[in-house]
């Protein structure tokens, strides 16, 4: 077998970045920020019950395919286990999440979405799917549409945020 068929070329950083124009990188990343923190706000506008920070909703929506251990929960999340730790005792006490024994170890809790938690996730999910709506709804058709043909763009993307491996610093 020819050694380029088992050692998968590299990309230089370079060049891939030389295929992209920064500016748009940057316009990608203003568009994202702006969309993240308007939808937050509006919703909280429209809907006053809507508190749970994001942090707080992401992990109800990791937790809504499965139970999982902390540390389990923090590698998903990319996030410090202390941190998640933290986050994860607000929703025991808002009764959105419990810990269960976990059937593999004993000695080992899992964290699972309780029924309160499953509603609150659906109403956060409803909530914000009529609020993306009526906005889409509410801009050109074209543009809509142009939002709608790129979904599958920005979900490559998204993957590829969540599997890049972080540059040395």
């Amino acid at each position: 077998m020819p050694e380029s068929a088992i050692v998968p070329p590299t990309v230089d950083a370079a060049a891939a970045n030389a295929a992209v124009d920064p500016a748009q990188v940057q316009r990608l990343t203003d568009v994202v920020t702006r969309l993240r923190r308007a939808l937050r706000s509006s919703i909280r506008t429209d809907y006053p019950w809507e508190s749970l920070p994001m942090a707080q909703v992401e992990l109800l929506q990791t937790l809504a395919a499965e139970p999982l251990r902390v540390g389990e929960l923090a590698a998903r999340q990319r996030l410090a286990p202390n941190t998640v730790s933290g986050l994860i005792g607000k929703l025991l006490d808002s009764g959105f999440v419990d810990r269960q024994a976990d059937p593999g170890d004993r000695r080992t809790a899992r964290i699972a979405l309780t029924e309160a938690g499953h509603r609150q996730l659906a109403d956060w999910q409803r909530a914000h799917e009529r609020r993306m709506a009526v906005a889409l709804n509410a801009i050109p058709a074209e543009d809509s549409d142009a939002i709608i043909r790129a979904l599958g763009g920005l979900e490559q993307l998204a993957s590829a945020l969540g599997s890049e491996v972080p540059e040395p610093s």
